[in-house]
């Protein structure tokens, strides 16, 4: 689980009733932050016990190049898978809600982005029984309006809920990987009992060069919707050069 404060400075606060955390990284602690981001990239693309098997059955340079098969040599597609993975990193360090499945692994190909909802965080409360957290996730070198205004949209696809596609997804893995309970848990929950509002949180999560304390503000003030929103942004500054040297240390130690 990355922690991101060992290498990033952090302030929250209130719009409204919605939560923003601005988090920036420290440039004298930026180092640590690449190390720490690098050393949680292969379990996203890969399972760690799929590579662990190659690695006794066919040794290191197979399983090098298994993994490096699997990372994204697009720039734009880097920057992007890397977005969503903070989302994740960023949801279970928070504790309450799981991301069970790190859908990455499945992509169609390495340089192709997926489609649907980013991260589907879940959270089994013992009285309100699933809650949701949709997330949407962008990286930008430089973060606009526009951008935000895009995740914004997204979230508010199908009524702000998780989407019936990407809660499919989600159960159907579980069940492949015999987490039957939670699988079927996911599907009572959509098609039997129905997703309310109220069971669903909004998280907008944003890995920037520049600052995004603004898109974010002006976003959570204007959104009329009734569904609890958390705004959270993180700058980098070099951030093209922070996403290429995750990448290339994830290799390098792929290879060590």
């Amino acid at each position: 689980m990355l922690q991101f404060n060992d290498w990033c400075d952090t302030t929250d606060s209130k719009v409204g009733t919605h939560a923003l955390r601005l988090m920036s990284g420290d440039q004298v602690r930026l180092n640590a932050g690449i190390t720490a981001t690098a050393a949680i990239i292969p379990s996203h693309y890969a399972a760690e016990e799929r590579v662990a098997g190659i690695l006794r059955r066919l040794g290191k340079p197979a399983a090098a190049q298994f993994v490096e098969g699997k990372l994204p040599t697009s720039k734009s597609i880097r920057s992007g898978d890397l977005g969503e993975i903070m989302a994740t990193e960023w949801i279970a360090a928070q504790g309450g809600y799981q991301v069970p499945i790190k859908r990455l692994r499945w992509k169609d190909h390495r340089n192709m982005a997926m489609r649907g909802d980013d991260v589907i965080g879940i959270h089994q409360d013992a009285q309100a029984g699933l809650l949701f957290l949709k997330t949407e996730a962008k990286s930008r070198v430089a973060l606009t309006a526009a951008v935000v205004a895009e995740a914004r949209a997204a979230l508010d696809k199908d009524g702000g809920l998780p989407s019936a596609h990407a809660l499919s997804f989600i159960a159907d893995r579980l069940a492949e990987l015999g987490n039957d309970a939670l699988a079927d848990a996911i599907i009572d929950a959509q098609l039997k009992h129905g997703i309310q509002t109220q069971s669903v949180r909004h998280l907008t999560f944003t890995m920037s060069g520049n600052s995004p304390e603004g898109h974010l503000t002006g976003s959570l003030q204007t959104y009329a919707g009734g569904i609890a929103q958390w705004s959270v942004g993180l700058r980098i500054e070099g951030h093209a050069a922070f996403v290429a040297a995750v990448y290339d240390l994830v290799i390098a130690n792929a290879n060590n």
